[in-house]
């Protein structure tokens, strides 16, 4: 016992960076926002006291409310597509292949990448001109052709299957030797009818649409989510996937392999492996995954600042650059407005993170 007291002080010692930072930076200025957001501060008055004003002007704004809309389907989008993304990869990385180092490094890579330096390759890449528009252009002058070629192939793996089990020999629907050899078979045969002029490349003119106009995905008439919002969680999903990937890598290697043994015993299908046994056992994992994505996805704001013009602005604001906006940009609402946004979106990030704990009840514990 009096080890323990005795280190203490050391303990507290080596955490008083992180503790001093965190006071200075985290409650003091989550205190400073709160009283802000209760005076008429302007950054250049002596702020008084109005009470609860600032946020029924907050609530009033249609701006506010658009940046409330963006970043609610923001954050379930991109947290639900990146958890599972983040399981799949990790489930396909845990297999021991050769060259298995090699892709877990070539996988991690888009996370190490500067957030604005992916943001400004998809914003080349979504151009009017650019590479998403090639490729679709691409695909509507060849379609003959691929269709030609996926047809083709679907035609000879299903007759191979089905003579194979014809003639009592296992055969799976994804066999792969014979998906090589269906495969070489329709690509005789698409080449063949490409060479005779049965089929073959069309002219099309280029695809030209505009991911960064004022176009929205609407339900019931009501928009809910903007193509340019949805070019950046494509982007915020491709460049988070990795990172939480380490995490349910880090949980696949605490899996008892005795599990998946009997379960092989028992006759499981990867499918069932998958949902009754890895799952289950990643709770904890998902969990954090879940809580840290919610957590990040509320938060965004980078890729919205580099955007900056080349789309329109209620396409794209989150609460975070709202914000922003309303505290550094000239003409913005006054600060008290921006402290009550950045109070809401504190409250609703821990709402989400309590409401998330429910569907992980053993994680209370």
């Amino acid at each position: 016992m009096r080890q323990h007291r005795s280190q203490t002080p050391t303990a507290y010692l080596f955490l008083a960076p992180f503790l001093i930072t965190t006071a200075i930076f985290f409650f003091y200025a989550f205190g400073r926002a709160l009283y802000y957001s209760f005076t008429d501060f302007n950054l250049f008055n002596t702020p008084k006291l109005i009470g609860v004003a600032p946020y029924a002007d907050v609530l009033g704004d249609p701006s506010f409310r658009r940046a409330l809309g963006n970043s609610l389907v923001f954050a379930l989008v991109t947290t639900t597509l990146q958890t599972i993304g983040a399981l799949l990869m990790a489930v396909a990385l845990n297999n021991k292949i050769r060259g298995m180092g090699f892709f877990r490094s070539a996988w991690y890579m888009p996370s190490i990448t500067s957030s604005v330096v992916i943001t400004l390759i998809f914003l080349w890449l979504f151009q009017r001109r650019g590479i998403a528009n090639y490729l679709i252009t691409q695909w509507q002058a060849y379609q003959p052709l691929i269709l030609t070629f996926l047809g083709t192939l679907l035609a000879l793996q299903v007759g191979q299957v089905l003579w194979e089990r014809a003639r009592r020999l296992p055969a799976g629907w994804l066999d792969p030797a014979l998906a090589a050899v269906s495969a070489l078979g329709a690509l005789a045969v698409t080449g063949l009818l490409a060479w005779t002029g049965v089929v073959g490349a069309r002219e099309v003119a280029p695809f030209d649409y505009q991911y960064f106009a004022d176009k929205w995905i609407e339900v019931g008439g009501v928009r809910v989510l903007s193509v340019p919002l949805l070019v950046v969680i494509i982007q915020n999903t491709f460049t988070t996937i990795p990172t939480l990937m380490l995490f349910f890598l880090a949980g696949l290697q605490n899996i008892p392999g005795a599990l998946y043994e009997a379960a092989d015993i028992d006759g499981a299908t990867p499918w069932q492996k998958l949902t009754r046994v890895t799952v289950p056992m990643l709770r904890p994992v998902t969990f954090y995954v879940v809580t840290v994505g919610l957590i990040g996805t509320m938060q965004m704001f980078d890729q919205v600042a580099v955007i900056g013009s080349a789309a329109p602005p209620d396409t794209l604001v989150t609460l975070a650059y709202y914000v922003y906006t309303n505290t550094f940009k000239a003409g913005a609402a006054p600060v008290n407005m921006a402290s009550a946004a950045a109070i809401i979106l504190a409250l609703i990030i821990l709402a989400m993170v309590f409401v998330q704990r429910r569907f992980f009840p053993s994680e209370a514990t």
